[in-house]
This record gives C-alpha cells, sequence and structure tokens, in this order.
C-alpha cells in the first residue's frame, strides 16, 4: 500500500483534533486493509522488523486483541504489557517505563489508562508514536472510527444521518469521541439516557439532548447502546440496573420505533438483558460482531498511517 502523503500525524489521541479529511484518510485506508483481511494469507510485509508494544494499564478484551491482530496482519513483533505485569505496582512512573519501552528498541506503544490525558503526556516525554487506546472518561478514538466505518459500510453516507447514542453518555470515552467523528462527518446526533448519565451540557457539543426514549429513536439510522460505567462512577445515578432497563433498554417494542432498516450498535462488553435484549443483539439488524472484525481494519489503517508518518520525519 502507498502511504498517504497528506496524512501527518504521527500520534493519534484523540479525535476532538482530527479533522473531517483525516478521518477520511483513516476510513479509507481502513477499506482497503479490509479487502486483504478476505485473502488466506493475512499478513502484510508492511511493518516487518517493526516492534509495537500494547501498555494496557486497564482490562481489555476487544481492543487489545484488535491491536494484536491489526499490527500482526503488518507483520510487526507484538508485546502486551499489562498493569499487573508491569513494573508500576513497584511504584515506577509511566514515564520511566515508557523509557524503558523505547530502549528496548520498540517502534511504537499503544497505550491504554484509566486517567484522562496519560497518552498526550506520554507522546510529549517519549520519542515514540503513541496510539490512544482509551484515556479515562476522555476518549476512544480508535472505537469511534471503526464505528464510523461501520456506519459507512450500512448506511452509505454519514451525512445527514440521525444517530441516537444511548446510555452512560457521562462517562463514556465512546461517547465523547463518537460525538466528535460522526458531527464532523455531518451526521445528526441524539444522546439519550436518563437525565443523572445525559445532562443538558452535552447539547454543548452541538448534540441533540433527550430524555424521551421514544422521541430518541424515531427516525434513527442508526442506535448506537453503551453500557453503564459502573468502574468510572463515584455514586449511584439511577434507582438500579432494573429500573434502568425498564425505562432505558432496548427491547423488541422500542427497536420498531427505528427506521425500518436501522442498525443496532455495541462497543461491548454487552450486558444483555440490561441495555439490550439478547434477541436484538443476535438479530440481523445488529452489527455488533461486524464492529468487531472491522477494528482490525480501523487499526491496521492507525498503526499503518502513524508509524509511516513517524519513519518519514526521520528522513
Amino acid at each position: 500500500m502507498k502511504f498517504n502523503s497528506k496524512w501527518t500525524r504521527q500520534h493519534l489521541i484523540g479525535i476532538e483534533e482530527l479533522s473531517r479529511e483525516e478521518i477520511n484518510i483513516i476510513l479509507a485506508t481502513a477499506a482497503s486493509f479490509k479487502q486483504t483481511m478476505q485473502r488466506s494469507n493475512k499478513k502484510l510485509p508492511t511493518l516487518r522488523g517493526r516492534s509495537i508494544v500494547n501498555f494496557f494499564m486497564e482490562p481489555s478484551t476487544r481492543t487489545r486483541m484488535a491491536f494484536e491482530v491489526a499490527a500482526g496482519n503488518l507483520s510487526a513483533d507484538v508485546i502486551t504489557i499489562t498493569g499487573n505485569a508491569s513494573s508500576l505496582v513497584k511504584g515506577e512512573t509511566i514515564r520511566d517505563t515508557a523509557a524503558n519501552i523505547k530502549a528496548l528498541n520498540a517502534d511504537m506503544i499503544i497505550m491504554r489508562h484509566s486517567s484522562a490525558g496519560a497518552p498526550k503526556y506520554l507522546s510529549r516525554v517519549v520519542d515514540l508514536p503513541i496510539i490512544n487506546a482509551g484515556d479515562g472518561a476522555h476518549e476512544h478514538p480508535t472505537q469511534a472510527l471503526l464505528d464510523c466505518y461501520t456506519l459507512q459500510e450500512n448506511l452509505k453516507n454519514i451525512e445527514g444521518r440521525k444517530i441516537t447514542i444511548l446510555g452512560d453518555i457521562l462517562f463514556s470515552r465512546v461517547a465523547r469521541s463518537n460525538i466528535w467523528a460522526l458531527k464532523k462527518l455531518g451526521a445528526q446526533v441524539t444522546v439519550a439516557g436518563p437525565a443523572t448519565l445525559v445532562p443538558k451540557e452535552f447539547t454543548q457539543f452541538g448534540v441533540e439532548v433527550c430524555h424521551d426514549l421514544r422521541k430518541a429513536l424515531e427516525d434513527a439510522d442508526a442506535v448506537m447502546l453503551l453500557r453503564i460505567q459502573h468502574e468510572r462512577q463515584n455514586a449511584t445515578h439511577f434507582p438500579s440496573i432494573g429500573e434502568y432497563t425498564r425505562m432505558f433498554g432496548l427491547n423488541k417494542e422500542r427497536a420498531s420505533w427505528l427506521k425500518p432498516d436501522a442498525i443496532i450498535m455495541h462497543p461491548g462488553p454487552i450486558n444483555r438483558g440490561v441495555e439490550i435484549d439478547s434477541q436484538l443483539a443476535d438479530s440481523d439488524r445488529s452489527v455488533i460482531l461486524q464492529q468487531v472484525t472491522n477494528g482490525i481494519a480501523v487499526r491496521m489503517a492507525v498503526i499503518y498511517l502513524c508509524m509511516n508518518a513517524s519513519l518519514q520525519s526521520i528522513k
């Protein structure tokens, strides 16, 4: 694949800082890589001899595995470091851990951390490309990119489409990244859920805030469900899980309020019977597993573009 010279970023820290053109470069590159994933031999020699470190200080299954597969498909060597297995538990700073990773001749760090801003900080103190795999309640850029890619595959065009994000907006980095991405691509975004989890302040993002579920779902081209982020909450924001499901859980009746060809999305992990009925999660309208597959292609694109921009800067 020919490197896109219009892409000059060595890091991917967040969607907020990207232009519409840069988002489209990633999506177009991902489309090219997805074609290669259909082959019997999925490996490309693109990054042979390069080493990528997955530096995951928070639990992860889908994101970590998708980055591992993506890097492997590009023929890079991949090392994964988790919080319990790192020297951080002995008191070492993130900066020193990253410096040691670089000293071991790594070419890129993919980082997930519970503190918002940790990947940004690392990009300033370590001379390596840094990819944000989720930082606290701040951003999760590659999730938003794979969601946009999935929307493009199913809706063809995101411009002017009504996309409803339903659930825990307040504590969700996925929601923030998706709002930035979808707005830049011209979508009409509605955020919905309990008032305690979807405060009116989100109108500052240029989205519609709605606490009436029927109104939020009516005429939507896609609904993006989010789980309740218990690990980031320090107080109860609704009476009970059962109450949340009764008021805002997506079931067959509520799904009928969507457009007939609307799709159902979820970044995972799914809490079946809470934010979505199992029947809907496994239905033809669900693109949840398609999102997982697309996550590999999108992360291949991000790794490829940022790595090549880094190498170009050295020349």
